[in-house]
């Protein structure tokens, strides 16, 4: 069986909520569960407490290997309206490795579900956004369908968020929205990513109930972007 090995969906002490941990402690937790890839991706400024423009663009001058990990650097941007507006400027995105874009209870009310689809095809269609994270949210309905066609035509990654499937999620019961992504993405013979979204580094790495559900959908391992760095960066290139 392959094995993970990046984990890019992960917050330190710069998303403002759930971690004090720095991008260092992260590397080292990564080191320690054999990772050969590490994504920062803290929340954009919308978040309360969440990271200020001048952070996302000092990345640029980050370290690219940390404790023997290769490091991207990127950020979850919060999707503010049903047009896709996002909270960092197009400037700052394209100095950044990668960028998911998600929606936040506390930054955008929910809607109908043409509203949140609406929200999420529009910021798919920023040339930046490369994952669109957690859109498993039972607060935010979507047309699934819709959302994969979408994801498919605009080369976006839609996220299994591992911590939505938790026992200790706050999402609410994900398990069926995200068997719908998995399913309509087995039918279409496009891949997934898998991400823990570590608050801090408890988490990092353990994308245990995101790849259960995976099996449970009878996904095949070459439509699991984790299992390889190459597919990785030739899909963020």
């Amino acid at each position: 069986m392959s094995s993970i090995i990046f984990d890019i969906h992960t917050h330190t002490i710069a998303s403002g909520h759930g971690s004090a941990a720095t991008i260092t402690d992260m590397a080292k937790t990564a080191f320690v569960r054999g990772l050969k890839l590490l994504g920062i991706s803290d929340h954009g400024p919308a978040t309360p407490g969440g990271g200020k423009p001048s952070y996302f663009r000092s990345l640029a001058n980050a370290p690219r290997m940390r404790l023997g990990v290769e490091m991207l650097y990127g950020a979850e941007v919060n999707i503010l309206d049903d047009q896709g507006t996002l909270d960092l400027e197009d400037e700052i995105l394209a100095r950044l490795d990668y960028v998911i874009a998600s929606i936040h209870k506390p930054v955008k009310k929910p809607g109908t579900i043409d509203e949140n689809t609406a929200a999420y095809i529009a910021a798919m269609k920023n040339p930046y956004v490369r994952i669109i994270g957690h859109c498993d949210d039972v607060k935010y309905p979507v047309d699934y369908p819709a959302i994969v066609q979408a994801a498919m035509e605009n080369r976006v990654l839609l996220e299994i968020n591992s911590s939505s499937l938790s026992p200790e999620g706050y999402r609410g019961d994900t398990r069926f929205n995200d068997l719908m992504i998995l399913n309509l993405c087995r039918h279409y013979d496009y891949p997934v990513i898998l991400s823990s979204d570590s608050h801090g580094t408890e988490h990092v790495g353990d994308l245990s109930c995101a790849l259960e559900l995976a099996r449970t959908a009878d996904l095949p391992d070459k439509l699991i972007m984790n299992y390889s760095l190459r597919e990785l960066k030739c899909f963020l290139a």
